[in-house]
């Protein structure tokens, strides 16, 4: 049971967090894929001694940096699949219109304005969505692979 609601929980806070994740991995992956130019050594420092304990040197620092932000990425992609991989899960037209407002960033209030429906009723269906999303799966995102994976797993 405790399962369940820590998925549910995880599930809402992804819906919640969905629309800026993909905003920022858009822009951390274009900003990352520089090869950080103009970040060698002058000559000159060339020659300098190094700090004690730490690296003076500019590209390894800025490798170290960019190596934490490809983990934050993966770990935005993780959270999005999450969702991503169970949309096929959410069936009625309804449920399906609010899930892609609430992926898209709009508040509950806007949705509800939208489809003429009040701000209880759009958290309802936001309530249901999660409970469906919550739900295991097989490991499949119901798509043409999964007869693939049921015939693997009986051999």
């Amino acid at each position: 049971m405790k399962e369940a609601a820590s998925k549910q929980k995880e599930i809402e806070d992804v819906l919640k967090d969905y629309h800026w994740m993909m905003n920022s991995i858009k822009v951390l992956r274009k900003s990352m894929n520089d090869a950080g130019e103009g970040l060698t050594t002058r000559f000159e420092d060339a020659d300098m001694p190094k700090a004690k304990g730490t690296t003076s040197d500019p590209v390894y620092r800025e490798v170290v940096r960019r190596e934490k932000r490809w983990k934050i990425v993966e770990n935005y992609e993780r959270k999005i699949s999450l969702i991503q991989d169970r949309l096929h899960l959410i069936k009625d037209d309804r449920e399906i219109e609010v899930l892609h407002w609430l992926l898209d960033g709009k508040s509950y209030r806007w949705i509800g304005n939208h489809m003429g429906l009040s701000f209880s009723h759009i958290k309802r269906i936001r309530d249901s969505i999660v409970v469906q999303l919550a739900k295991e799966t097989n490991g499949t995102n119901g798509t043409k692979d999964t007869k693939l994976i049921k015939q693997k797993s009986a051999c």
